[in-house]
Formats: C-alpha cells, structure tokens, sequence
C-alpha cells in the first residue's frame, strides 16, 4: 500500500520530544532542566491536524515541566511522560483518543521508540534521526528534528487527506 493511502486513514498522530519537537539539545543547570527549544513551525503543523480533527500526542521517555508547559499551550492533551517502554503509552494513549493503532501515525527518532514502529500504520522519522530508527520508518522527513519535521509530517498528511487547503482556510481566512 502506498504511504499516501495510509495517510488517509491517519487519525492520531503522536510525537516523541527530545530530536523531534525539539532539536535534542537540552539545558540543564543544578536546579534541573532549563530549556527545550520548540519550533514555531511544527507547532502551527500540530494546530494544522488538530484543526482538521486529526488528534495530537505526546509520548516521551523523559519527565519535563516544559513538555507539560509546550502541550497545554498547543492545546494537547493526550500527554505521557516519563516511559522507559513506550508501548504502555501508546496503547494508554490510543484508548483515551479511542483510535486503533491501525489509525496512528508516529515519529520518533531514537531507539527507544524503535518498538513502536512495528505497531503504528505510519512510522515517520525526522532526517537527523539515528541510522536504525532511518531504516526502520515508513517516511521520513527532510526537515531534522525541531526544525520542520513534525510541519512536514502535518502537511503530508492533510494534503494525503485532501484537508490542507480547508485548515488553511479556516485558521486564517485565505487561500493557498
């Protein structure tokens, strides 16, 4: 089956952080984590999906305030952090979105998300991801991690749907 038929059927997509939404670069201080560096791109490709009904997740190894922070302000609410075997996560996830994994686009970029990409329709990798991760994804990216990636995932999958026009539209009043 082609990617783009897939696609059409996508109706959760969910996202690692760290060398996805943001570049991987962390900063920390003896207090504990001081910044992530999000895009403001990506962020406009999530408000993309959610506008056309499409549910955005987060799914992450590691606990951080700021990925709590960046979600609530993209208005996502289907958050897991904190998870050494992300499938726990996933399928917690997709019960709460009620979506099959057969309705699930995700993308990760490191090992730890390697076990999930047997499980979801869609596995997509940012350009910078490791070399196993880059073998094992259905679609990958041109765009590395928080710089594009997630945007491009977006839009493959609105104009798979014939829904990038009407996100457009609606989120600015104008056409493209």
């Amino acid at each position: 089956m082609k990617l783009t038929d897939i696609a059409k059927n996508i109706k959760l997509v969910c996202l690692d952080v760290d060398g996805v939404l943001t570049n991987g670069s962390i900063v920390i201080s003896g207090e504990g984590e001081l910044f992530k560096e999000f895009y403001v791109r990506d962020g406009l490709g999530i408000k993309f999906l959610q506008d056309a009904g499409i549910q955005v997740a987060i799914c992450t190894g590691r606990t951080s305030t700021i990925v709590t922070e960046r979600a609530k302000e993209l208005g996502i609410t289907l958050l897991m952090q904190g998870l050494k075997d992300k499938r726990d996560g996933l399928a917690d996830i997709c019960a709460r979105a009620g979506v099959k994994l057969s309705e699930t686009a995700y993308m990760g970029d490191d090992i730890p998300d390697l076990c999930l990409f047997p499980l979801v329709a869609l596995s997509a990798a940012p350009s910078d991801a490791v070399p196993m991760i880059l073998r094992e994804a259905d679609w990958i990216s041109a765009q590395p991690g928080g710089r594009g990636a997630v945007r491009e995932l977006a839009e493959f999958i609105l104009e798979a749907q014939d829904k990038m026009e009407y996100v457009v539209r609606k989120r600015f009043n104008t056409e493209i």
